[in-house]
């Protein structure tokens, strides 16, 4: 008997519009968005680029307000909803229940890659320790030198930039992660690698949301796709 997952996030008639600030111009780009995520499994968002993807990634982490709707993120026992949420509630959501791996790393200056991710470990909880051993290993597993791990990511290519990056989301254990293409411009090596994390974080019970343009990847990751072109306004 297959037993049912508890829900981790819910997304309940979010609409979203963007002002055009040099015209005023108004333009709706989702409306009525509603799906659940639950433990244990990779939800994907498909759907061509321009459609709201990754708007509905930064609306779950916090990043955008929703216009209406709840975004329901599950903090322990507590429901939270992100779209009404204070930002000091939503900090300490991303602190204990939500992480995000972007396309992108905002490099810390004169901070080195090592600690940037044990940072996050850290954050999250872990012993010193613990948190730059997991670091060693996520870099190592990313085929990061070790030898570059105590310099600034801000020296690194664009390439290695965005294995930190992936290094720093996977660090921490959070219950809800967000996946922005976080396989984007990878090699097959890395992309395995980010295959097996994933994979890895849905055995221990994560709930997990991603956009993946590589087919591949996506076909071994997904349990479920949501097409999203169908919340088009």
């Amino acid at each position: 008997m297959t037993v049912a997952k508890d829900p981790m996030m819910r997304v309940d008639g979010v609409a979203k519009t963007f002002v055009m600030h040099l015209s005023g111009a108004v333009l709706p780009i989702l409306r009525d968005v509603s799906f659940e995520v639950r433990a244990g499994e990779c939800a994907v968002l498909d759907g061509p680029s321009g459609t709201g993807k990754s708007s509905i990634l930064k609306m779950i982490y916090g990043n955008y307000r929703a216009d209406s709707g709840r975004v329901l993120v599950r903090d322990g026992a507590e429901w939270v909803d992100v779209a009404s949420a204070s930002p000091r509630r939503v900090l300490r959501l991303r602190k204990a229940a939500i992480g995000y791996v972007s396309q992108f790393l905002r490099a810390i200056p004169r901070v080195g890659a090592l600690d940037i991710v044990a940072g996050a470990a850290r954050d999250y909880g872990l012993a010193a320790e613990a948190a730059t051993a997991r670091a060693g290993e996520l870099l190592a597993s990313l085929n990061i030198p070790e030898r570059l791990w105590h310099l600034p990511p801000a020296t690194f290519s664009g390439g290695e930039q965005q294995r930190v990056n992936i290094a720093r989301g996977f660090a921490a254990s959070h219950p809800i992660l967000l996946l922005d293409e976080p396989t984007a411009s990878l090699d097959l090596a890395n992309r395995e690698a980010v295959v097996a994390f994933i994979l890895a974080r849905k055995r221990a019970g994560g709930a997990l949301l991603g956009i993946f343009h590589d087919e591949d990847v996506r076909a071994q990751v997904a349990d479920r796709v949501i097409d999203v072109t169908r919340f088009a306004p």
